[in-house]
């Protein structure tokens, strides 16, 4: 590392934006946010360099550091255009391109669920794991994937999103009547993994199993009544289920959950129970476990992109 003795990141979310410096083990030195400006670019990126230039001031550093940010969505490695972010005044932007030239520093960029695996597997979690799958269990279905530090990286920019892959069709062909499928999800396939384990897949699946709506958060907090412990019965064997895919092709040492699901205290008493007769192999050794640095992983993970260079 060319003599820095701090790593910057920035969390780009949609209503606020959170920039941290770390130190070189991981402590958070000081830390800045602001709210995210409503639907405005230009805006957005110089709220962003405010943000970095405040904390260098605050740290008293003499120099611009290098940026690493946590963003919804990715560039295209067609175009390097942002895609798929529900901020969407950042789709079809160079948005890398176009920080490094407002704010003259080099910049690295990952999407949440990277950075939330990445944080993860660098002073987290994982930190004694060679590879590390991170699955973020929220609003929607992301994944990522770390193999000794390092993200994995792909030609195509999509490592770890099983969440678009398919539920096997075998387990949903053995649903109970009364859940409505196949499911359509927003990318315009059917059933995507996404669609039976975000947050509003569990709250569908708790109404059409009970005629009755769910707050998803009851589901972590106290005693499950009866009917809740059907649909999280359910959800754990669907969730299972999907990472049996995962387990068989990554083989990870360790599988680490973020999102607003992760809290859920059944999922790492019932799942590895399933996940072992589901996987090609007759024992199943991969850990799971809920992240460590919890809603500070996105900002966390976003400074480590610097963290070998």
């Amino acid at each position: 590392m060319a003599n820095r003795s701090r790593l910057l990141g920035v969390d780009l979310g949609g209503t606020k934006i959170e920039a941290a410096l770390l130190d070189l083990q991981g402590a958070v030195t000081h830390r800045a946010r602001c709210k995210t400006p409503r639907e405005n670019y230009a805006e957005t990126l110089s709220a962003i360099c405010e943000l970095c230039e405040q904390l260098e001031s605050s740290a008293n550093l003499t120099e611009r550091l290098p940026l690493g940010i946590c963003t919804p969505g990715s560039p295209s490695p067609d175009t390097g255009l942002m895609r798929n972010c529900n901020s969407t005044s950042l789709n079809g932007h160079t948005l890398c391109n176009d920080l490094e030239e407002i704010c003259a520093r080099p910049v690295r960029m990952a999407n949440d669920a990277d950075c939330m695996t990445l944080s993860e597997a660098s002073d987290g979690a994982g930190t004694e794991e060679q590879v590390v799958f991170g699955v973020i269990l929220g609003t929607g279905v992301g994944g990522g994937a770390a193999i000794n530090r390092s993200l994995l990286h792909g030609p195509n920019a999509i490592s770890g999103e099983w969440g678009h892959n398919p539920m096997p069709l075998a387990r949903v062909n053995e649903l109970p009547e009364s859940l409505q499928y196949p499911r359509l999800c927003y990318c315009g396939r059917e059933d995507c993994i996404e669609t039976w384990l975000s947050g509003p897949g569990l709250a569908l699946t708790h109404e059409q199993l009970h005629r009755e709506p769910i707050v998803v958060e009851q589901l972590s907090k106290g005693t499950p009544n009866n009917r809740h412990r059907e649909t999280l019965a359910l959800y754990n064997d669907l969730l299972s289920t999907a990472l049996a895919g995962i387990v068989n092709v990554l083989d990870p040492d360790l599988v680490v959950f973020g999102g607003g699901l992760s809290n859920i205290p059944f999922i790492y008493t019932e799942v590895p129970r399933l996940l072992a007769s589901k996987v090609f192999s007759d024992v199943c050794r991969t850990k799971l476990k809920p992240a460590k640095h919890g809603d500070s992983s996105g900002v966390r993970g976003a400074a480590w992109l610097w963290g070998n260079a």
